[in-house]
């Protein structure tokens, strides 16, 4: 991949990091729901060894079907195995999202593979490897779900409806007051809680209109699925409406929205 003009994504490059996500989510079920270590991370938050080995096999894929894009994964972070500068163009990986869910025995955990350009997400794969399922995207209007064994379908976000909005929320990192004072003024017809980077997934689908983030998150963890949302006509701007953009320093994101089609 070269060229200092627009991105033209090769031919199979999606199928070949869609492989990785469904190999590294057949890693993650080996342990899920068994007898298995967790530790804490400097910054306190859990990791065990299916985030381990999933990451190992991501990163490993990705370096040797493109050895000249940078990789960026969540525990390689947190090794302080970072790189030092990642250019226009690198791969963002978290090889488990909800590992809180994961660890607890429920389905909302995903595998997050994206590949950013010059600050945006231009490729997204999400697996949710509990359910089998796949969404995928590599451009506007090629937003796909694929369930296990099954055909890729497309998925569309939606405008918000008039009568009131489907609110996607965090299980894990309610911030239920903020979110509350956020809210106050919209008409909210139900509340939809899940993990992960799923809540931007039912964005996608449009089986919600809204998903505030409130609370700290960090590129791996936004990445992909935002490359999915945006594919379906969706879109993730910051509070003062700025698209939420990629390659910060720390890789760290401001609050968030994650919305369907502007009406």
């Amino acid at each position: 991949m070269s060229g200092a003009d627009a991105l033209v994504l090769e031919p199979g490059l999606l199928a070949a990091a869609e492989a990785l996500a469904r190999e590294a989510g057949d890693a993650i079920m080996g342990y899920y729901q068994g007898d298995v270590a967790v530790d804490r991370k400097d910054d306190h938050t859990p990791v065990t060894d299916a985030d381990r080995d999933a990451d190992a096999i991501i990163a490993a894929g990705l370096r040797k079907l493109t050895p000249e894009i940078p990789v960026v994964t969540e525990e390689e972070v947190s090794e302080g195995l970072a790189p030092t500068r990642v250019g226009d163009r690198f791969w963002l990986v978290d090889p488990l999202d909800g590992t809180r869910e994961f660890i607890h025995g429920r389905d909302e955990f995903t595998v997050n593979i994206a590949l950013i350009d010059r600050g945006a997400p231009v490729l997204g794969i999400v697996g949710v490897p509990a359910h089998g399922t796949l969404y995928a995207a590599d451009g506007p209007g090629r937003a796909t779900i694929c369930d296990d064994g099954g055909t890729p379908r497309s998925i569309a976000a939606r405008a918000a409806p008039g009568d009131g909005i489907l609110v996607a929320a965090s299980r894990s990192h309610a911030d239920k007051d903020e979110l509350e004072t956020f809210l106050k003024d919209m008409t909210v017809k139900e509340m939809l809680i899940a993990g992960s980077s799923l809540k931007f997934c039912l964005v996608a689908e449009g089986k919600a209109d809204l998903y505030p983030r409130l609370g700290p998150t960090m590129e791996w963890d936004t990445a992909a699925a935002h490359a999915v949302l945006t594919a379906a006509g969706g879109h993730v701007r910051t509070l003062d409406g700025q698209e939420l953009v990629y390659g910060k320093p720390n890789f760290r994101n401001p609050h968030f929205t994650a919305t369907g089609r502007d009406t």
